[in-house]
């Protein structure tokens, strides 16, 4: 219990504390993950999630979709690759020696709203960004 209360001691003045100049960024964890995902790319591509077969996702954002570009490996068989969506991520299978690749996406997406092109060995996926909702919903109280 002591600990316990020592902590939320730590948090409650840690809340109350200026941070430099510059330093505002911490407090959004978006800039944090930003910076990581940055660095990782720069020091270890691979190990970035975004690397396939040695191409890389490329993203790209307007005010309402995301745009992906994916260079495909060679000797990629159309008819059996296959794109999974989810809200935060893409899953591509069927590349070649049976190998699946996992995407993370920069924004959350609207899965259902996905339209795609393979064309020159390049995937392109153009995906609706899910909207910031910023509205509050009532939750009823049981007692």
């Amino acid at each position: 219990m002591l600990v316990a209360s020592k902590w939320d001691d730590l948090e409650r003045w840690m809340e109350n504390q200026r941070l430099p100049r510059g330093f505002e960024l911490l407090r959004e964890p978006d800039w944090v993950e930003r910076y990581v995902r940055k660095m990782m790319t720069k020091a270890l591509p691979e190990a970035a999630g975004a690397v396939i077969g040695g191409g890389s996702a490329d993203f790209s954002e307007t005010r309402h979709f995301v745009h992906v570009k994916l260079k495909l490996p060679e000797g990629f068989d159309k008819d059996r690759l296959r794109l999974f969506v989810r809200e935060d991520r893409l899953r591509l299978e069927g590349l070649p020696g049976d190998k699946t690749e996992t995407i993370k996406l920069p924004k959350l997406v609207k899965p259902r709203v996905c339209k795609t092109l393979l064309k020159d060995g390049v995937l392109q996926v153009k995906l609706r960004k899910r909207p910031a909702n910023r509205t509050y919903h009532e939750a009823f109280i049981r007692w």
